[in-house]
């Protein structure tokens, strides 16, 4: 097997989650990660767009050298700062299945439903629809970083984590198809970006192992949608984690606490923080992450 090239040294930070870890800084319920990647500058999902931009001032980035955005899928905790972006960048190609672009709802413990879906939908949709990149499959986002497509559903124990619809009235499940992680390949492993894993993070995981011709994965970084999660899921998924090598694990925004206290307690040595401002340097040696 040939040597795979190794990809120019970059970073991660984290511009939107759950969580600040630093002063300055502002959470929300969602998820933004800014790629550096060889020169390339992308934005991994937007947030809700409530904290983007003033995180980003904090943390020295500019936003209007965003290259490419990519929606992890269409949920508005990860949409919420896409028609911020895309004013501040207008040449910047949004990479997204087509299914992140409908109708979205979840269903309220009292039988109603509300809207989580793409925010002011119609009026974003107007508004970048020149910029969109349609992906139905795996794809090149920028020299060194991919992204999946849809995630084959492979693992009996993961669903997508909630009680998602395509319609308001709740009688049309959402498979959310639209799930997709993004990843980049260093000479120790594969570096895996998930949005909140609604395809389940060990199918994608095993996913992109078969993408990659079954390299290690190294990191996993992002949510990883085990809030909700059953003891028998996280038991599971910390089991087939460890079948995986125990990659390093940056657990955030919908992880959950007590699934992320549960895989801090399997691989107390593998486990690093990530909230806002956290900085993840990505180089061949290793990938290692600390707050700002």
């Amino acid at each position: 097997m040939e040597r795979v090239p190794e990809p120019p040294r970059g970073r991660i930070i984290v511009l939107a989650d759950n969580s600040a870890g630093s002063r300055g800084l502002r959470a929300e319920h969602g998820l933004a990660l800014w790629i550096e990647l060889g020169g390339h500058r992308v934005l991994f999902d937007t947030g809700q767009g409530l904290v983007l931009g003033a995180n980003a001032g904090v943390l020295g980035i500019d936003l209007a050298t965003t290259e490419a955005v990519v929606l992890s899928h269409g949920h508005y905790d990860h949409t919420g700062g896409l028609q911020e972006v895309v004013r501040l960048a207008p040449g910047a190609g949004v990479h997204a299945h087509p299914a992140a672009f409908a109708e979205k709802y979840a269903r309220n413990p009292d039988g109603t439903s509300r809207y989580i879906g793409l925010p002011a939908r119609d009026e974003t949709l107007e508004r970048v629809k020149d910029s969109v990149v349609l992906v139905e499959g795996p794809a090149e986002v920028v020299p060194g970083l991919r992204v999946t497509g849809p995630v084959p559903r492979v693992t009996a124990y993961e669903d997508t984590g909630g009680a998602f619809f395509l319609d308001s009235g709740c009688t049309r499940t959402d498979p959310l198809v639209d799930d997709q992680a993004a990843y980049l390949e260093t000479a120790v492993g594969t570096v895996v970006l998930l949005g909140c894993g609604h395809a389940g993070m060990i199918n994608t995981l095993l996913y992109v192992r078969t993408l990659t011709d079954d390299r290690p994965i190294r990191s996993v970084i992002g949510g990883m949608h085990l809030r909700t999660a059953s003891d028998e899921r996280v038991d599971q998924t910390i089991a087939a984690l460890d079948r995986l090598g125990a990659p390093r694990l940056f657990p955030c925004h919908c992880t959950g606490f007590t699934a992320s206290a549960r895989l801090w307690q399997a691989f107390p040595d593998r486990c690093t923080p990530c909230t806002v401002g956290t900085v993840i340097e990505i180089d061949d040696r290793d990938v290692t992450g600390a707050g700002r």
